[in-house]
């Protein structure tokens, strides 16, 4: 273990019982990404600075609140999309052609967060978007890295993504629907446009059934982190 952390901590599972896992103390390191559990879990504490989200994104490492602990992931295989290889289905193209919804970047970025924070999903109980999670990523928004995508329809908002854009990679962080398409239609403009600007590769962090359909994949966290390295450029 790296003498620059401060222990491990044992964390309760309740399907798995105690894992150890890399505790983080005030200083800006993770450990390596290889060293994280078979789920991808890294790293627990820390905090959500804008200096410790950049280098852990960076780093092929996300976020995820279990309680009041933060938790820091880095899964092995990781899901990605490229934006040459989007799938429109004939239903989407339809909506996308006669411009169904109105569409916007950065208008609401705060409400997107927010909504994708209260919304209910099926199955999940309660959010990761925590209060806490909600002011950083703000604050990230503030400081030019985090993005949002909107879709309103009569002026009011009914759809929405949001993420982080370092380099050539948007790592997308949550989206929100209150009625059919409307975050489809959102997350789809926004690969568009990120597209023209250069972006070469959307982070998806894990499995979803709704982004496969769209033409999302499996790589292996190694050849993620690879590009990870070349697309935003560090050392």
């Amino acid at each position: 273990m790296s003498p620059r952390l401060s222990g491990v901590f044992l964390f309760l599972d309740q399907t798995q019982g105690q894992l150890p896992v890399f505790t983080l103390n005030k200083e800006l390191y993770f450990p390596p990404v290889s060293l994280a559990e078979p789920d991808g879990l890294l790293a627990i504490g820390g905090d959500l600075s804008p200096e410790r989200l950049l280098l852990a994104y960076k780093r092929g490492i996300f976020p995820w609140y279990e309680g009041e602990y933060i938790l820091w992931w880095s899964p092995d295989p990781r899901f990605i999309l490229t934006p040459d290889e989007l799938k429109i289905s004939k239903s989407m193209n339809v909506l996308l052609k006669k411009d169904a919804f109105e569409f916007s970047i950065n208008k609401a970025f705060e409400k997107v967060i927010r909504h994708c924070k209260n919304i209910k999903r099926p199955g999940q109980r309660g959010t990761w978007i925590t209060d806490q999670v909600e002011a950083a990523y703000i604050r990230m928004h503030q400081l030019g890295y985090a993005i949002s995508a909107e879709t309103w329809q009569e002026g009011a908002l009914v759809g929405g993504a949001y993420g982080l854009k370092l380099g050539k990679i948007f790592f997308g962080e949550s989206m929100f629907s209150e009625i059919s398409n409307a975050s489809k239609y959102a997350f789809i403009k926004l690969i568009q446009n990120l597209r023209q600007e250069g972006v070469a590769l959307i982070d998806c962090q894990v499995y979803t059934e709704h982004l496969q359909s769209l033409g999302a994949k499996m790589i292996t966290r190694t050849e993620f982190i690879g590009i990870v390295k070349e697309l935003t450029e560090i050392d």
